[in-house]
């Protein structure tokens, strides 16, 4: 088992959050792990990526190569453009499709949809409305990272299990919100793949 993700956004959506996810639940999985730092601004606004590698084996770099990536998790539309090139010809691209418009010459969203429906192998929703139903807006990375979960190779209970683990000191009722958010993500991916 083997798989390298790339995980994109902007500062401030969760991109942390969702690596230390994956990480926990790989780490109770028995799995290895290695993750490269994060890239970018990580202030609110600025773009920030990084390198999340999981394995059965050992892991020799925490770079991912060009072509490699099994998936990309972007909780914004056009930084997962950004890392495209990474993506294998069977990966997954999961991404968000609310906009976070930080700058003036931002693409239009229509053009960006025809980029990402390109991909053979992608989902893409609007994990912010998703989440704000749910009760928490800020709870759309979760979304993203539920709809990115059947593609993990990590048993779904593990990624649960994580997310009670992370949010616990912030409340039940925190930990009950990112549990749902997760849930509708893997609900939405489910039900939409190819």
């Amino acid at each position: 088992m083997k798989r390298d993700i790339i995980l994109a956004g902007v500062g401030g959506q969760g991109i942390l959050s969702i690596a230390a996810t994956i990480g926990t639940a790989a780490l109770s999985a028995g799995l290895y792990i290695k993750q490269a730092e994060v890239h970018g601004m990580s202030q609110r606004g600025g773009d920030v990526s990084s390198n999340l590698r999981i394995a059965d084996h050992e892991i020799a770099s925490d770079l991912i190569p060009y072509g490699q990536a099994d998936l990309i998790i972007s909780v914004e539309p056009m930084e997962s453009l950004r890392y495209l090139p990474l993506l294998s010809p069977n990966g997954w691209l999961i991404t968000n499709t609310k906009p976070f418009i930080n700058i003036t010459n931002y693409p239009e969203m229509d053009k960006l949809m025809i980029e990402i429906e390109k991909i053979d192998n992608h989902i893409a929703l609007d994990a912010d409305e998703m989440a704000k139903k749910l009760g928490s807006g800020k709870s759309a990375n979760m979304v993203i990272l539920g709809a990115a979960s059947p593609f993990l190779e990590i048993d779904y209970s593990e990624l649960k299990e994580a997310i009670r683990n992370i949010f616990e000191r912030k409340g039940v009722e925190i930990v009950k919100l990112n549990l749902d958010a997760l849930q509708a993500g893997r609900d939405f991916a489910e039900a939409h793949m190819n």
